[in-house]
């Protein structure tokens, strides 16, 4: 019962971190993909890391233009996932990595994770949405 408990204070502090942090996993993870693919091909890791920050800032931009500027919502819709879906991920990932020993239900531990990743989800979209009122109204 202690441990159960213990896993639930622990994703409630996971949630909570994550929900601040949900912004970044787009950039975050675009940043690492885009290091490691550079520096396999042996360029250095000042180059790498170069790139790799001017890739993330850029997929952010371009998130936040196509939502300033689409007049489709289905160009809209599917910007908000590319921002939304990496914060999913990344949400999931963090429960999971605090609370794997805790439970030992997967069942359990995969609905827990799963809830997680939708709250950091919501958390990302509401960011999101908090940038899109700073777009000129048409």
């Amino acid at each position: 019962m202690t441990l159960i408990l213990l896993a639930v204070m622990l994703t409630a502090v996971t949630c909570v971190i994550a929900w601040y942090l949900a912004i970044y996993a787009l950039p975050v993870m675009v940043a690492v993909e885009t290091f490691r693919l550079i520096h396999a091909t042996e360029a250095g890791f000042l180059l790498s890391a170069l790139v790799a920050a001017t890739v993330a800032l850029l997929s952010v931009g371009l998130v936040l233009l196509v939502l300033f500027k689409a007049k489709n919502p289905i160009l809209c819709l599917l910007a908000r996932a590319v921002f939304v879906i990496p914060a999913m991920i990344a949400g999931y990932a963090v429960v999971h990595g605090v609370t794997h020993d805790a439970i030992e239900s997967t069942v359990a531990l995969k609905l827990l994770c799963g809830t997680a990743g939708l709250v950091t989800g919501i958390a990302a979209l509401m960011n999101l949405n908090g940038f899109g009122e700073l777009a000129p109204q048409a």
